[in-house]
């Protein structure tokens, strides 16, 4: 069974720093993306970042680019979202996604929050 775990959410003011990590369990191979979307309050769930398994490369939002960083530890399974600069805006629940890169089936964790305060 596929398991995604994900921490590091809470309460931060704006201009500060927060970091997400989300630990995955019960993949069988490892040709998979990482990465994170999030949802604002009365919005749809939008793209916030993929750590793509093929090419190693990563890509961002327009909105998050040049604030946040995501990267992955392909040895643990793991991959993080580094933000900094955070705005109100930034403000939703973080949710953590494994897209296998064969069938294209997607696993989701269970959310954490991020509030920003002015």
């Amino acid at each position: 069974q596929v398991q995604l775990v994900e921490s590091g959410g809470g309460l931060v003011q704006a201009g500060g720093s927060l970091r997400l990590s989300c630990a995955a369990s019960g993949l069988t191979n490892r040709n998979y993306d990482m990465g994170w979307y999030r949802q604002a309050p009365g919005k749809e769930r939008e793209f916030v970042a993929i750590n793509r398994w093929s090419s190693g490369n990563t890509y961002y939002a327009g909105s998050v680019k040049g604030r946040f960083t995501s990267s992955r530890d392909n040895a643990k399974n793991t991959v993080y979202l580094q933000m900094s600069n955070l705005k109100p805006e930034d403000t939703a629940i973080y949710y953590c996604n494994v897209h296998l890169t064969l069938g294209g089936y997607d696993y989701w964790g269970q959310g954490t929050q991020v509030t920003v305060s002015s």
